[in-house]
């Protein structure tokens, strides 16, 4: 069973990828069971996710499937790994849903994170207090404890950007960004932040300017995940008033990859969007006053 007691995106990720090789190789779920030594009760949980992969016996497979490629090799063997692995966000039981350790488990693996964000500054460019900000007009009130284990767990998210150097790209529509917050002292701080992290090698933002209505409206916010040392996306997420739909359909994905692109096609490039954010936080006065 994978870590944490059920199927996760990584082994689910690991089976779907698995059984796709598979099929692609004209081989039923006896052959892979003969292969492995196990039952096909045993193979067929591991396509579904519902059983983690030794590393051992992923390489074996991609053996019977003829699958050479060094690339898919290594990041299927790293699912495998990461399958059996706990992660960080186990510890915020009560404060992470299923759907949300899913996006988190993307978030950590991927190598490309791309987003597009029509009302709100980009979660992992979030700062606290813009953060708190957003929880106090919420029609849920939270207790200040659990606001601060929220907080928490963005810092910790905020480390596939920082620390682990993952490639963040995000279109932001300029009414997020420029319309009045409740505290001047919170949106200068966090324009601030969004144009530091800007400047970062791995990090870029690209304004939509408030005039590219037909573009905003393409399609409501999403997040695009992809793995391995290529761009191409895997799986789109995007939350809801009460949850978090994560779509890993190819079709879906691509279509989402394509409104992207467009997107930042209709963008102010990176270079225009960051002197756009240093004229907005110069316009923004300092004192609450």
């Amino acid at each position: 069973m994978p870590a944490g007691g059920k199927p996760t995106v990584r082994s689910r990720r690991l089976g779907a990828a698995l059984k796709r090789y598979r099929l692609a190789a004209h081989l039923d779920q006896e052959h892979a069971a003969e292969a492995l030594g196990c039952s096909t009760a045993k193979v067929s949980r591991v396509e579904a996710g519902i059983s983690a992969s030794r590393v051992g016996d992923v390489r074996i497979l991609l053996d019977l499937y003829g699958v050479g490629d060094a690339n898919v090799r290594a990041h299927l063997e790293h699912l495998a790994r990461m399958s059996n692995k706990r992660g960080w966000w186990l510890d915020y039981a009560g404060m992470v849903s299923d759907e949300h350790a899913d996006v988190i488990a993307l978030e950590t693996d991927a190598s490309y994170i791309r987003t597009w964000q029509p009302l709100f500054i980009p979660g992992l460019l979030q700062t606290p207090g813009y953060f708190k900000t957003l929880a106090g007009a919420s029609v849920t009130v939270h207790p200040p404890e659990t606001i601060e284990k929220a907080m928490a767990v963005r810092r910790e998210r905020k480390r596939v950007i920082e620390e682990a150097g993952s490639h963040f790209a995000a279109v932001v529509w300029e009414p997020a960004l420029t319309a009045p917050m409740p505290s001047r002292e919170v949106h200068r701080e966090q324009l601030m932040y969004v144009l530091d992290a800007a400047r970062r090698q791995n990090v870029t933002v690209q304004v939509l300017p408030y005039s590219e209505w037909s573009a905003a409206h393409m399609a409501s916010h999403f997040v695009l995940y992809s793995f391995g040392p290529e761009p191409a996306p895997e799986a789109v997420a995007f939350d809801s008033t009460t949850s978090t739909v994560l779509i890993e359909d190819l079709e879906d994905v691509a279509k989402h990859a394509r409104i992207f692109e467009a997107l930042r096609s209709a963008a102010l490039s990176p270079k225009r969007s960051l002197a756009f954010l240093e004229k907005v936080i110069a316009g923004i006065p300092k004192s609450e006053g």
